[in-house]
């Protein structure tokens, strides 16, 4: 029997041998020393025994058997030879008692290579096994700023706490992804009940992923696990039959895993209002749409909430009897999950979630009801089962900018940001290139809500005599001072406003509406096969600016002028040379992923972006949720 296996095996490797070969691939096993620098072999760390996956050995550390064996581990050696001989008696003993011996290994960057127990590892890869003891001296690469490297020491910090070496990932921050959706902080020290579980669930996975077709995919299966995770949970790992049913409903999601650049942003609408003929022909329909709006809080406590309840109001006022809508509030404080299913069994058609920390309940009820139509309201979200939608707001803060700048004079003017999330730092950015286009010669003092109170901020603005705020999008609800909202002026008869941005909720919902009745929503899902993030600005009407009679006539000429010109997309805000506080130079105009991703400020901006210990609890709920991956990539647990 050991004759037919090495037979079996040998065709194999001639096989991997023809293939490597048409394909301009070196043909037989890597060595270690032919690719990273001698020096680093003489300073490895010994880390003693422990079980590594067969899969990920790859190579051998030394030219010695390198050209025994193909690429793939199974043995070139003719039937007659010594080797083939030894590799016999090797399989006989892996079939009566199994292999024991450990073998001897170098590993760098998560790869093995074998110093001793070639022929072990080839045995054993031959008979499909998982993993194999080794006692392994582990090579580090020096740190630098490319993708493998940064992964990789990611990997190790998690494996001092998991001791897990089996899961791998294509994106920075996984790691600390997969520790938060098993329920453990990212420093945590995994049991030994811990590691068997995992393991156990997720060869099991492994197994259902790639029966389904995703050994052609390019991800990872710890990608597609950590979708699999984030919508389903860790606890549902358990039967075979109920894996396979969630990952052909999720399939989609996780072949969108391995794009580069998974997301669609959609700057404008495809719908228009109906003409006289349209409205008239439409009288006699009798389908009525339902919509379901659902709030993480209440309109008498949140301004933000109260805002897409004034759009849903709008909506109905346009639609009339077209459509039924209605709200469902406080969606936070008990279970969201349960408020969207019962939205979709009173027969709503589109459902909007109108707040980030509902999207881990609208994407699963997204996944498990494909018949609904459900949106979320949030940013950068690469979902292909959920659409997100946002306004541009950078493109208010622009104008609001060079309002300021036109009012500072020798002065600096402050900006009071709330947390640093998708989207905001491009309002940052936004602001200080509004203030610098007519005042170069004006600082952008930064501060953090997220950090510090807005009280205790206002108050390091004073101290340092800047007089021209920008502070919060929207007033908090209650407040009988609006000051705080919009840009606003400090004076000797207290704090006044002088420029605010409206968000048109109404107009958002009305075209979104629109676009889903007329089938251009569905077609740009059904061409788009990536993630549809809708980022309407004020060439939408979802945007606009109000000001005040303290700002001079010439002034808010100019800021029409503006609103005009980004309307007619003539102006845009970052567009053309724009420099970093490091210097770096930016050319050209910046594409609306750039906008969206910025983690970095430009040079007339004093202050930085805030580390992720140094926010308050509620700013660190909210970047867990949807944080620019600079921040997420800082945060100590």
């Amino acid at each position: 029997m050991p004759t037919l296996y090495y037979k079996d095996a040998q065709k194999m490797a001639q096989k991997e041998l023809r293939i490597c070969i048409s394909h301009g691939k070196y043909p037989y096993l890597p060595v270690l020393s032919d690719f990273i620098d001698k020096d680093l072999l003489n300073y490895g760390n010994t880390i003693g025994i422990i079980q590594i996956p067969l899969e990920f050995i790859v190579g051998t550390y030394s030219h010695g058997r390198s050209q025994v064996f193909a690429r793939n581990f199974m043995p070139l050696m003719e039937e007659d030879t010594e080797f083939s001989t030894k590799w016999k008696a090797l399989c006989q003993s892996h079939l009566e008692e199994g292999i024991r011996d450990p073998i001897k290994v170098y590993e760098y960057m998560n790869r093995y290579f074998v110093q001793e127990g070639n022929k072990r590892v080839s045995v054993l890869k031959y008979f499909g096994a998982d993993s194999i003891d080794a006692q392994v001296i582990r090579i580090l690469p020096p740190k630098n700023t490319t993708l493998e490297v940064q992964l990789y020491y990611e990997f190790l910090d998690f494996y001092q706490c998991s001791k897990v070496n089996f899961i791998e990932f294509s994106k920075l921050g996984s790691y600390t992804q997969l520790q938060q959706y098993l329920g453990k902080s990212s420093d945590e020290i995994w049991s030994e009940d811990d590691r068997k579980n995992f393991s156990s669930a997720y060869y099991l996975f492994r197994q259902v992923y790639e029966e389904h077709g995703g050994k052609k995919l390019a991800s990872t299966v710890g990608d597609a696990l950590l979708v699999y995770l984030r919508v389903f949970g860790y606890h549902s790992l358990n039967d075979k039959v109920e894996i396979k049913k969630k990952i052909s409903q999720l399939w989609e999601e996780i072949v969108l895993q391995q794009d580069q650049f998974p997301i669609d942003v959609k700057l404008f609408s495809q719908s228009k209002k109906p003409g006289i003929l349209t409205k008239l022909l439409s009288v006699g329909e009798k389908k009525v749409m339902k919509v379901a709006f659902i709030h993480d809080k209440d309109p008498s406590t949140s301004s933000w909430t109260k805002g897409h309840e004034q759009g849903r109001e709008y909506v109905q006022k346009v639609f009339g009897n077209r459509i039924e809508t209605v709200a469902y509030f406080n969606a936070m404080d008990s279970d969201p999950q349960a408020i969207i299913k019962k939205a979709i069994a009173q027969k709503n058609n589109i459902i909007f979630t109108t707040s980030p920390r509902l999207l881990p309940a609208a994407l699963k009820s997204a996944v498990e009801h494909p018949e609904v139509t459900i949106l979320n309201c949030s940013l950068n979200q690469s979902h292909r089962y959920i659409c997100t939608y946002y306004a541009r707001m950078y493109e208010a803060k622009f104008v609001i900018g060079a309002i300021a700048g036109a009012m500072a004079g020798n002065e600096d003017v402050g900006y009071l940001c709330d947390y640093p999330i998708y989207g905001q730092i491009a309002g940052v950015n936004a602001f200080a290139l509004g203030v610098q286009m007519v005042n170069p010669r004006a600082k952008v003092y930064l501060e953090w809500t997220a950090v510090e109170s807005a009280v205790k901020a206002i108050e390091k603005f004073r101290k340092r005599g800047i007089r021209l705020i920008s502070s919060q999008d929207l007033t908090k609800q209650g407040e009988e001072r609006r000051s705080s909202f919009g840009l606003s002026l400090i004076t000797d008869f207290g704090q006044v406003n002088l420029a605010v941005p409206l968000w048109q909720w109404g107009v958002y919902y009305e075209s979104m509406i629109r676009n889903i009745q007329n089938k251009s929503f569905k077609t740009e899902y059904v061409e788009s096969h990536k993630a549809l993030n809708y980022y309407w600005g004020m060439s939408n009407g979802v945007i606009e600016l109000s000001y005040t009679k303290m700002v001079p006539a010439s002034i808010q000429k100019l800021a029409n002028l503006l609103q005009d010109s980004i309307r007619a997309d003539l102006c845009y805000p970052f567009k053309g040379e724009i420099y970093t506080q490091e210097g770096k130079e930016i050319v050209g105009n910046l594409t609306p992923e750039q906008i969206i991703n910025m983690d970095w400020l430009v040079e007339n901006v004093e202050g930085s972006i805030p580390v992720y210990d140094e926010l308050t609890e509620m700013g660190k709920s909210t970047v867990d949720m949807v944080g620019v991956d600079s921040v997420i990539k800082d945060r100590k647990e």
